[in-house]
């Protein structure tokens, strides 16, 4: 079982050096408060529980599993199109790491990319009318920021620097139409950087000798928070879409990390080590006290909001292995929807589009 770069990328995000799972207790007491997510919003995942990573897809209120890949390659990393209609993935199953798409009902894989260097990281952009999907690709020799339309056709590159480019996030508003923020390292560190989603008007956001990573868009297009280690530790920072506004969000001495924005934007849920683990806090954009949503010996970490903000998916090893849990945006409610022995990790929620 390979596990690529990308996973190797958002675990250093997300926790550094993850610290070992201790067994705990399935919260069973919550199951039917887990039936709060419509029938129609699923969760698709990442599992080993047939031997190698495939794709899954797992209804909250049912608690149904269905299994969406059968490959003796790797399969992995979901990705929902806005629509809510099909998953993009990265794949191995041609012998390097390439990019597909499908439909919900896993049927008809399609290959997208056919490079021989990987192509991976997929980023959908928010139009479901017109959608897109951005990704990274090393086929020109070092690692770039690449654009295509939903069947693979019209590969464009975007970015051309020999330093790397990479995690690109969408953004869309009436007024400024398509962006994409990204993390850049041209200028001999890593910082934020902003463009047009065809690649033009390439704007520097930060401007700092400490790295800046993981930009994450407010859903409203206004907002970015990131992640900075410009006080000697990581920090979850926000700043306007066009990097005036700079303010910092938390100050604690342990990492901060993961930074996803609440669909209302009033909150943030972070990952952090503060009480001596991974565990999963929120904190208001605007300012204030985190408070702390899980608390368990195992890692708590990966939160990603349900599209209307009434649940937060994430991954945890509190029962000694991971799973996929939903919890309520206050902590409460909290319970494994995947519930298998094997290795459950990296949930994305079939979205609705944004109005």
């Amino acid at each position: 079982m390979r596990k690529n770069a990308r996973h190797t990328v958002y675990f250093g995000l997300l926790a550094g050096i993850l610290t070992g799972a201790m067994p705990g207790a399935y919260a069973h007491a919550a199951d039917a408060q887990a039936a709060e997510a419509p029938a129609d919003v699923a969760l698709a995942f990442e599992s080993d529980r047939d031997g190698n990573p495939e794709l899954y897809l797992v209804e909250p209120g049912t608690m149904k599993v269905r299994r969406l890949t059968d490959h003796p390659g790797y399969d992995g990393f979901p990705s929902l199109s806005p629509d809510g209609k099909r998953i993009a993935f990265e794949s191995e199953r041609r012998g390097n790491l390439d990019i597909y798409v499908m439909d919900l009902d896993g049927e008809t894989a399609t290959r997208l990319t056919r490079s021989p260097a990987e192509d991976g990281f997929v980023a959908w952009s928010w139009l479901s009318e017109s959608p897109r999907i951005a990704f990274e690709s090393e086929r020109d020799g070092n690692r770039e920021i690449y654009v295509m339309e939903p069947d693979g056709s019209g590969q464009k590159r975007l970015t051309r620097q020999p330093a790397y480019d990479g995690f690109p996030s969408w953004s869309w508003t009436r007024d400024d139409g398509e962006r994409i923020a990204f993390v850049s390292e041209r200028d001999g560190n890593r910082e934020i950087y902003l463009m047009d989603g065809d690649g033009e008007e390439q704007t520097r956001l930060t401007d700092d000798p400490a790295v800046d990573e993981f930009p994450a868009w407010s859903w409203d297009g206004a907002q970015i928070a990131f992640v900075s280690y410009r006080n000697d530790n990581a920090d979850i920072y926000v700043m306007d879409g066009d990097g005036t506004g700079l303010r910092r969000l938390t100050r604690d001495d342990a990492a901060d990390t993961f930074p996803a924005w609440s669909p209302d934007g009033k909150q943030i849920a972070f990952v952090s080590e503060r009480a001596g683990n991974p565990e999963i806090y929120i904190v208001d954009s605007r300012g204030g006290v985190p408070r702390r949503l899980t608390d368990n010996e195992g890692y708590d970490g990966f939160p990603v909001w349900r599209h209307d903000g009434k649940q937060i998916a994430f991954v945890s090893e509190r029962d000694g292995n991971r799973e996929i849990y939903v919890m309520q945006p206050d902590g409460t409610a909290a319970v494994a929807v995947s519930k298998h022995p094997a290795e459950d990790d990296f949930p994305a929620w079939q979205q609705r589009q944004r109005d």
